[in-house]
């Protein structure tokens, strides 16, 4: 069976939409059009029921999905292993994506020690919010992502990747600075907080949440992006905000801000790695991997 049949079928499938399906694969959608077509007239059975607004598989179709899925990552999994074989020089491009917090904490520190064992290699990191680190990855764009969260997804799989602290850090002078502070005294604080699909801020609506509290219970005030924007505006004063200690490591030591401990909040999270299920890893992310588990434990 044509697996570029196969791979086009899926991507329509997925994406409900043959023109984001070619998008996706770089072709023409008369060319994902015909390549599914020709699926069809093969197995003698529609695949994909085209008469709405979005394109959806019928029931045969869905059972061709699970069964190709199946076959493409078998087959990604042989040209993975073939391409192993060859010896020397980690050469190529790698690229894997990251939240703002591992990126700016972890992988800064990593990514760049690995560049210089690799000379022949060309590392690019792409920085999103953890949601879409993990889509991307799901949609293997990526091949690999370091995220704040875990956040369910059937396409992709979490492990424990490194270990982070969050503060509420405050400007210099706040009354919240260097001390241990309550709930109730953090609702009259003016609260910035990253956007949605940020790391910390799951982190820190899933901590509130467990003492029966939501975000909109405090007094939220601004919702600047992710983790350098809400930091250049505590810097300033406009109010206090959750982040990894980490990220704030030079300011905290300079005295640009402080930190507080909110008593009755857990403040420690994994960092996680994520990757598609049923992909096979590559010899960069394998090299890779074994580089950084070995640097973050030791």
């Amino acid at each position: 069976m044509d697996t570029r049949q196969l791979a086009a079928f899926c991507e329509v499938v997925e994406r409900r939409s043959f023109s984001q399906a070619a998008e996706k694969l770089g072709v023409t959608q008369p060319a994902v059009s015909l390549q599914v077509r020709a699926l069809e007239k093969r197995l003698g059975t529609q695949l994909l029921d085209r008469s709405g607004r979005r394109v959806e598989p019928t029931q045969a179709g869905l059972r061709l999905y699970r069964g190709a899925q199946r076959l493409l990552a078998l087959e990604e999994q042989v040209v993975a292993e073939v391409a192993d074989e060859s010896e020397g020089e980690l050469a190529g491009t790698f690229e894997l994506g990251a939240s703002t917090g591992p990126g700016g904490i972890v992988l800064a520190h990593l990514l760049p020690e690995f560049a210089e064992r690799n000379p022949l290699l060309h590392i690019s990191l792409r920085v999103f919010d953890t949601q879409t680190v993990v889509e991307k990855v799901a949609d293997r764009e990526l091949e690999l992502g370091v995220v704040g969260a875990a956040r369910r997804h059937r396409g992709v799989a979490f492990e424990p990747f490194a270990h982070d602290r969050v503060v509420l850090a405050c400007p210099p002078g706040h009354p919240f600075a260097g001390r241990d502070i309550t709930i109730d005294e953090l609702r009259s604080a003016n609260l910035i907080v990253m956007q949605e699909g940020a790391g910390v801020r799951q982190m820190i609506e899933d901590e509130l949440r467990g003492s029966g509290l939501r975000l909109r219970d405090l007094n939220v005030r601004l919702e600047l992006g992710l983790q350098e924007s809400v930091l250049t505006a505590v810097r300033a004063g406009h109010g206090v905000t959750f982040i990894s200690r980490a990220s704030v490591a030079n300011d905290l030591a300079s005295g640009a801000v402080a930190e507080a401990n909110v008593v009755g909040l857990e403040l420690e999270r994994e960092l996680f790695l994520v990757r598609a299920t049923g992909r096979a890893e590559s010899r960069l992310a394998r090299e890779f991997l074994a580089f950084a588990r070995d640097r973050v434990q030791s």
